[in-house]
């Protein structure tokens, strides 16, 4: 047995005017999915307790069946680990986004104006990332690039615990409510995003953004430390030799964890305009080699519903849809041995509110050896009707393996 795990993140979504009342969900052409949703068991799933913050880290532990409560010790020492780098047992590891922040007034006044800089590319980035290691760069502190916006800064010492504001959810708001506070312990981060600002705003890079008519990374933003993740061996959890394949440092990281494989696409980017069929010739090829599961995670979704963008994320469905399940499917199919397939958003990301939900998200389990009486699609409604209601996530991947 075969089994495909399709996570296209934050697909999930609620209606909206400008798609007739419709979700993107809803208004996709998606009818690879929809034929798998027929024949299978479609339900939905809360794949975060309702305790804990809806972010990737803790969703996507759940569905590859790590309790968060018990293994999320934030997202950034687990794309750490996907960057290669060494942690120390006392070394802390914080996300460090480059944002763009408006320009006018002083730093606590300014406007969180887009959280990944227009999507900067990751060869952009790396010059800022050098710039902010030249300038706050010590024995105990270093900067490292990961991929577009999302980096890392490693902190011998630092407190893990900290709870800072992730800057995906004050798009459109004044900062000054949600920097780090010195009372708190916030103080040299605090001095360090202020002063990001003037070393950032005019580097060559962000000029020569703006003459491409682009946003300026203009300031760092620290969010979701973390020491050392820890996760069980997933072969010896469930007896299946895994792979992952994700353009996100935090999927990959999760994966190495867990003793899994982690394979790279050339081209794969983390929005709309990643590789789609990369991603799906990299499964099929990791199915051929022997292994047993494959965990395919799309960001495209989850970004455009952070950037409010309404047709790019009904087109990241579809072409989800078009270039890897179907593709993976029918290559499965031909290989004539039985497969299952999974396929659910790791959480909501409305574009409504521009950032996640703690919502439950609909799933499907399809089983080439014994088609269900499923739902006619795969949308939020069609799969709540089925009341088929998992409350925790963590649930999921024996219902996915042991049925």
């Amino acid at each position: 047995m075969k089994y495909l795990i399709v996570i296209p993140d934050g697909m999930a979504d609620e209606k909206i005017e400008a798609l007739g009342n419709r979700t993107p969900m809803e208004a996709a052409n998606k009818p690879a999915i929809d034929a798998l949703a027929r024949e299978a068991v479609v339900g939905t799933v809360s794949n975060v307790p309702a305790d804990m913050v809806p972010e990737s880290d803790t969703a996507n532990l759940a569905i590859l069946s790590y309790d968060p409560k018990i293994y999320s010790k934030g997202r950034s020492p687990l794309e750490a680990v996907s960057m290669g780098l060494e942690m120390a047992e006392d070394d802390t590891a914080y996300r460090t986004n480059v944002v763009t922040l408006s320009e006018d007034g002083e730093y606590e006044d300014k406007i969180m104006l887009d959280h990944s800089a227009d999507e900067i590319t990751t060869e952009e980035a790396h010059e800022l990332i050098l710039a902010l290691d030249r300038e706050f760069g010590s024995d105990i502190r270093r900067f490292h690039t990961g991929v577009s916006y999302r980096h890392c800064m490693l902190l011998k010492g630092g407190n893990d615990t900290y709870n800072f504001m992730r800057p995906h959810d004050i798009i459109g708001r004044r900062i000054g409510d949600y920097l780090p506070r010195a009372e708190d312990g916030g103080a040299e981060f605090l001095a360090m995003m202020r002063d990001s600002f003037a070393l950032l705003n005019h580097h060559p890079i962000n000029e020569a953004r703006r003459a491409r008519g682009l946003k300026p990374a203009n300031s760092a933003w620290f969010w979701s430390p973390g020491r050392k993740p820890q996760l069980p061996n997933f072969a010896e959890k469930w007896g299946l030799k895994g792979t992952v394949i994700s353009a996100v440092d935090l999927i990959k990281g999760i994966g190495l964890c867990a003793g899994m494989e982690s394979v790279d696409v050339e081209g794969a980017t983390g929005n709309v305009h990643t590789n789609y069929a990369g991603k799906a010739a990299a499964a099929i090829d990791a199915f051929a080699r022997g292994q047993d599961l494959v965990y395919v995670h799309v960001e495209a979704p989850d970004e455009c519903g952070h950037r409010a963008e309404i047709e790019n994320k009904v087109r990241s469905v579809e072409l989800i849809d078009s270039q890897i399940v179907a593709p993976v499917t029918e290559a499965l199919r031909r290989s004539g041995e039985p497969f299952r397939v999974l396929i659910l958003p790791d959480h909501p990301t409305p574009i409504r509110i521009r950032t996640h939900s703690i919502d439950p998200v609909p799933y499907l389990i399809y089983d080439s050896t014994a088609p269900k009486n499923g739902a006619a699609c795969f949308t939020e409604d069609s799969a709540a009707a089925m009341q088929n209601y998992l409350p925790s996530g963590c649930e999921l991947m024996g219902h996915f393996v042991r049925r």
